[in-house]
């Protein structure tokens, strides 16, 4: 078992060894960024018939925008913001390059990718490698509203609002853009096209202040509450695992013990097995997060913990969005 992890000098800047690490990438992070603006430079985006809303980051790995996306799916349905809002995903880690409308019945996650599975839970899903080919099925297939989970660096279509979510236990790193940082592009350049910030859990980085040119809206994870009486072993395949064993232990589970995958690990039942045997020897049961449940091979016995992401100022941000949508 293991697990792909960040450079840790892209997080780390109290260790001199680490910032030198960094500033030794920096002439390719310049050469990141210069890329990066020539693409949008060159670009001609395709203007969409209905409006699109996008949700992004900044950082790779994840930061929460399939919660963040699902939540504010719930809101618009809520507030009839959108009669047949539609989301649109890359599907990423499926073999279907669509456009195709996922259907549970027909797809697993080898087809579309977890996060579809996901999506598709609360509205019609679409799943496009091409982004404007997906915006443009989800139209003719009735969609008045897409939700487009990630997609923000992709100068390929208009976007009728662009929320950028931000995990708040690790910010942006130290702020430099690949490979010397964690960054897909420089904050400054995000803010510049962007209509909010979602801020996930406590801002242990300090990053708010810079974040005052937009409005800054905060959530955080919830789950269902534990007596902690039954121990658990716990296990997850996502951007930053740690996230979801601190979920683990704040909603009172009793974690005995820990095991991380790589983002998006495809597992196997020799891996269920020998997972199955680790939890046996601690008396424990196993489980794993909503989005790893669904790469799971069948009739593992294994729970997975539901949670939602609950954003502070909903009415406000559902607001913003209403004035957008209606300029649209």
């Amino acid at each position: 078992m293991f697990r792909l992890t960040p450079p840790r000098f892209w997080y780390d800047q109290t260790s001199p060894d680490q910032r030198l690490l960094a500033f030794a990438l920096s002439p390719l992070s310049a050469l990141w960024r210069a890329v990066t603006r020539l693409r949008w430079r060159l670009a001609t985006p395709y203007q969409p018939s209905v409006p699109v809303i996008c949700i992004g980051n900044i950082t790779g790995g994840g930061t929460g925008k399939t919660p963040t996306a699902i939540s504010l799916m719930q809101a618009l349905q809520a507030s009839q913001l959108s009669l047949r809002p539609f989301f649109l995903t890359r599907g990423f880690g499926g073999a279907l390059k669509g456009p195709v409308r996922v259907d549970t019945t027909r797809h697993g996650f080898k087809d579309v990718g977890d996060e579809a599975l996901l999506l598709t839970a609360f509205a019609p899903t679409i799943v496009a490698h091409d982004r404007v080919a997906g915006i443009k099925y989800a139209t003719q297939h009735g969609a008045d509203c897409i939700i487009v989970d990630d997609g923000f660096q992709n100068p390929s279509f208009l976007k009728t609002a662009s929320i950028i979510v931000i995990d708040g236990a690790v910010g942006i790193g130290n702020g430099r853009c690949m490979p010397a940082g964690p960054c897909r592009e420089t904050l400054r350049d995000a803010i510049a096209r962007a209509t909010a910030i979602m801020l996930v859990g406590p801002d242990s980085t300090g990053l708010r202040p810079r974040l005052l040119a937009l409005p800054v809206f905060a959530a955080h994870f919830k789950a269902a509450p534990d007596d902690g009486a039954k121990p658990y072993v716990a296990f997850a395949g996502i951007g930053r695992p740690d996230k979801f064993f601190q979920t683990l232990n704040d909603s009172g589970h009793n974690v005995v013990d820990t095991v991380t995958f790589p983002d998006h690990y495809a597992y196997t039942a020799r891996d269920i097995d020998r997972l199955q045997q680790l939890a046996a020897r601690q008396h424990a049961k196993l489980i794993t997060t909503q989005k790893d449940h669904v790469r799971l091979p069948p009739n593992t016995g294994v729970e997975s913990l539901p949670v939602s992401l609950r954003i502070d100022g909903m009415p406000e941000l559902i607001t913003l969005l209403r004035t957008k949508l209606a300029a649209a």
